[in-house]
């Protein structure tokens, strides 16, 4: 699980660059009505990939974390730290039984393995639309959508 966890790490590093280029002007940016604002989106980024861990290592799944208490760009950045750090502990510490048993959510009944590979997919494509409004904000110079083995 520590390669997993490293894989998903290199992945979840980039929200750390994103946020890095947005100030507080931009932390309840919407590109559209009805969207969720650029630190609600970062935050449940982390509060999903959270969920589906925990949910693998408990054998069932409870609603996300609700973390609606942030004001600042440094706000979504310390929120997201924490979860990043709990995640990455969360991964490693997943057993080969806790991977095969199946656990039923949103109607699907899958094996562990199924919902960390959801769990990753999810975050990717979440982080793909982080990636659009930092675009929007004016951002220049955006990350790669990973980074290399060595800058983890």
């Amino acid at each position: 699980m520590d390669d997993v966890a490293q894989g998903w790490l290199q992945h979840r590093m980039v929200l750390d660059d994103l946020l890095a280029l947005t100030d507080n002007d931009y932390v309840d940016y919407r590109p559209w009505d009805g969207a969720m604002s650029l630190g609600e989106l970062a935050i449940h980024i982390v509060t999903s990939t959270d969920m589906f861990i925990k949910g693998i290592k408990q054998g069932e799944f409870s609603a996300p974390a609700t973390e609606d208490n942030f004001k600042t760009i440094n706000d979504v950045r310390t929120i997201v730290q924490r979860y990043t750090d709990q995640t990455r502990e969360d991964i490693k510490s997943i057993f080969d039984f806790q991977l095969k048993g199946y656990i039923l959510f949103n109607g699907v009944r899958a094996p562990g393995t199924y919902w960390l590979s959801n769990a990753i997919d999810h975050e990717i494509h979440h982080k793909g639309q982080l990636f659009t409004y930092v675009r929007m904000t004016g951002a220049q110079n955006l990350p790669s959508f990973m980074r290399q083995p060595n800058e983890v």
